[in-house]
């Protein structure tokens, strides 16, 4: 991938983030960086003050920093930010906050050095990844305890990743062949206002939700078929009667789904139900409206991902440098609570579709809990359990963390996004839903083969083999936790919907 400050899809992010590719900057983009740089080195000579360049941060920003301690400011500055808590990020999020950060300092608004930006982009091709604890971001001056730690790496400080093994940086950069970086002015706070953190760890979790509700689908035309439902409700002419994408776009994938279904041809005359229960008949609404919200935020994710998010920014034309509110992680942060919100509406509909397969009052006479044996064996009794207590932290998780303020720095921001807890929560619930969806396969999967020797559709069928393929028939009680271990993990490679939809 070659940076120019273009926006980035999950896609792309993705490729570099877990697939590991190359990232180069784009000999375009140097012009216009050394011209931003030319203008704080102006500042510098001169005797302007200008925030972040020779003056305090924060609450500190009308206290003037005289020239000689001007690298030191910059270098306490990631230091004393460098205070995260918790466990690390993953190898993949570190990976997407690197490229996003060093993305946008390619478009020449921060003053920063091209070697700065060129030893971010080294480190990630030959993977050195800084140590970055997951808790201590508020997200208003950008995601700063995350990024200072970023930063601490650059510089030879903290602890990184090299080759598997936690080591102090210095260390990583020696055996990786980097040589550490000595900040200059404005430097650090260039690095440290960002929404970077939250945009990776949100954005990871947004291409996580983005398969979900593609396998949401599969999950769902199979217990269709396995209580013997009708797909009527996913008639185009419906959808075109309420236009919205999403809802098209699923009610289509559902019919390629259910296409050639036997099952349906055994049940289709004489059948005495009008219209299915709402998870079944309402899949193209729900589904839908899942898959349009986070649309919404691929959008407002692509927008940032090519967005200036540090402050002050540098401005060429005129040699400005204005103070300004683009390190507020605000749109992010609402865009990340809505998926979250989204995400587990979907765990809702799927956690009643389990029911109906396990519950004898509703499965059109499938045995209670799908048991060979009801009585001696509980059958899929409580993986339902386990999947409402998966949905029951789903719904704690999903009240937006956006709503929430608490001044922070002396009352300087007064106003906070918490866009990086929006992320954690988004990343808990994507995990708790690909267990959720997992539970459902597994369910759907037991169920169709009470109606053998017919055969569902073709994309159900499909899904039924990658299952088979993974773990065997239930017929007789065992432990089922790595079951459903086994198939989260294959719906988080994508199994579960290659080749049906383009990522």
């Amino acid at each position: 991938m070659e940076l120019t400050g273009q926006p980035l899809s999950l896609a792309a992010i993705a490729n570099v983030a877990i697939a590991r590719a190359g990232v180069t900057i784009s000999p375009l983009t140097h012009a216009r960086i050394n011209a931003s740089r030319q203008v704080i080195e102006d500042i510098i000579r001169g005797d302007e003050v200008v925030y972040g360049v020779n003056t305090g941060f924060g609450k500190l920003a009308d206290i003037h920093i005289p020239r000689s301690d001007l690298r030191r400011l910059q270098l306490n500055l990631v230091r004393s930010h460098a205070c995260g808590i918790g466990a690390p990020l993953s190898e993949p999020e570190v990976r997407a906050m690197m490229l996003l950060r060093a993305n946008v300092l390619t478009l020449g608004f921060s003053g920063i050095r091209l070697q700065v930006i060129e030893l971010l982009v080294a480190m990630l091709n030959r993977g050195v990844h800084p140590m970055i604890p997951e808790k201590g971001s508020v997200g208003a001056s950008g995601d700063l305890a995350p990024l200072a730690h970023l930063s601490l790496a650059l510089v030879g400080e903290g602890e990184a990743f090299y080759e598997g093994e936690r080591m102090e940086s210095a260390t990583a950069l020696r055996r990786a062949d980097l040589a550490p970086v000595t900040l200059e002015a404005k430097e650090g706070l260039a690095l440290l206002n960002g929404t970077q953190a939250m945009h990776a760890v949100g954005g990871l979790a947004l291409l996580r939700a983005k398969r979900l509700s593609r396998v949401a689908d599969v999950s769902g035309a199979m217990a269709l078929e396995a209580l013997k439902g009708t797909p009527t409700a996913f008639d185009p002419r419906i959808q075109n009667a309420r236009p919205h994408p999403g809802q098209k776009a699923a009610a289509e994938h559902l019919c390629e789904l259910l296409r050639e279904s036997e099952i349906r041809d055994s049940h289709k005359f004489g059948d005495p139900r009008v219209q299915d229960a709402y998870s079944l008949r309402c899949m193209p609404q729900v589904h839908g409206a899942v898959r349009d919200a986070l649309a919404h935020c691929e959008e407002v994710l692509a927008i940032e991902s090519g967005s200036a998010t540090d402050n002050p920014l540098v401005f060429t034309d005129n040699r400005d440098v204005l103070s300004g509110g683009n390190l507020h992680g605000a749109p992010v942060a609402l865009a990340l609570d809505y998926a979250a919100i989204a995400l587990t509406d979907l765990m809702s509909m799927s956690e009643r579709r389990i029911d109906r397969l396990i519950n004898p009052d509703t499965s059109e006479g499938l045995p209670a809990f799908l048991a060979r044996q009801a009585g001696m064996q509980s059958g899929f009794m409580i993986p339902h359990v386990a999947a409402v207590a998966l949905l029951n932290e789903a719904k704690i998780l999903a009240h937006p963390a956006s709503i929430d303020n608490l001044p922070t720095s002396g009352g300087k921001e007064d106003h906070v996004s918490m866009g990086m807890t929006a992320a954690l929560k988004l990343r808990a619930i994507a995990e708790n839903a690909e267990n959720l969806l997992a539970i459902e396969l597994l369910a759907g999967g037991a169920a169709l083969e009470y109606r053998r020797p017919l055969k569902a559709g073709r994309g159900v069928e499909r899904a039924y083999e990658k299952l088979r393929a993974l773990v065997p028939p239930l017929t007789d009680d065992r432990a089922m936790y790595q079951d459903i271990a086994q198939v989260a993990a294959a719906i988080r490679d994508g199994q579960f919907d290659s080749g049906m939809e383009e990522l």
